[in-house]
């Protein structure tokens, strides 16, 4: 049998394309309701993702102001507008579509989304930003032992693990805390936050005798419902470390989107970086 394939599926929906969205979806702002509706759309300006665009007719308490500025987004030109719901203002909080864009978008607003306090999709809070319909993700349990090495040491060797695979990203291998040597990691502050499997728990470093490699392990202590298989374990970031997989090195993959780029050669903490000419690492 071959072994562990690297490739995944990639992200398909041009940018530009709209979509209706078949869920009712509500805008708070101070408590109060900006938006209700039953008729947006779906709108990518970047393939990663969609946003929503709200139907102005579906505006409840919210009130626009045009800024008299307008801007090129991936769907079109739209005008920015600020946002005043009771006496809370939101300035530059929405875009109203201008002539040109798609069908779907005329008559339309879109919203950034951390000018509301919050979205709902039916009666579910919508996190980050909008999910994908041409998106999922799938944790499955798996028997492949997962060895990751970084800088020629151990970091986590475990006999079995679970196989998260999301659309447009690489596959994650998530693992049982116990088969990871934490002495050789350290804590930090970092926090992300994912529209599919919430919001992390931790994030690791490492700091090897070479250089330091931060954040490069994360875990999802309370996970989202679809990801459930991972509550309590941990991942580290393919890009950035040695990942064996039933014993065969897997290659790097590079270009992944929200994936920070580690500058090689980092000096790690209280210690020396490496001389002239030496390997960096990764």
């Amino acid at each position: 049998m071959a072994g562990e394939s690297v490739l995944h599926p990639s992200l398909i929906v041009p940018v530009g394309h709209v979509e209706p969205v078949p869920r009712r979806l509500r805008g708070m702002v101070a408590g109060r309701v900006v938006f209700d509706t039953r008729r947006a759309v779906y709108v990518w300006e970047w393939r990663a993702y969609p946003q929503f665009s709200i139907p102005l007719e579906d505006l409840v308490e919210g009130v626009l102001s045009d800024d008299d500025h307008a801007e090129e987004f991936g769907a079109g030109r739209a005008r920015r507008h600020s946002l005043r719901v009771g006496d809370t203002l939101r300035e530059g909080a929405a875009w109203i579509w201008e002539d040109g864009v798609p069908e779907g978008l005329r008559g339309t607003v879109r919203f950034e989304w951390d000018s509301l306090d919050s979205w709902f999709e039916e009666d579910e809070p919508v996190f980050v930003h909008p999910r994908s319909p041409y998106s999922r993700i799938d944790a499955l349990r798996s028997s492949s032992s997962v060895r990751v090495d970084v800088d020629g040491l151990t970091l986590a060797d475990a006999p079995h693990c679970v196989k998260l695979f999301e659309t447009g990203l690489p596959t994650r291998y998530y693992l049982d805390r116990m088969y990871v040597d934490w002495p050789l990691l350290r804590r930090t502050e970092n926090v992300t936050r994912c529209a599919y499997k919430g919001t992390t728990s931790g994030y690791w470093s490492f700091d090897s005798e070479i250089a330091t490699h931060e954040n490069i392990l994360w875990g999802y202590d309370f996970p989202t419902v679809q990801a459930t298989a991972v509550a309590g374990m941990v991942a580290f970031y393919n890009e950035h470390v040695d990942l064996y997989v039933d014993g065969e090195l897997l290659r790097r993959p590079t270009g992944t989107p929200g994936v920070p780029t580690l500058r090689p050669g980092t000096p790690a903490r209280g210690r020396p970086g490496p001389p002239p000419g030496a390997d960096p690492g990764p």
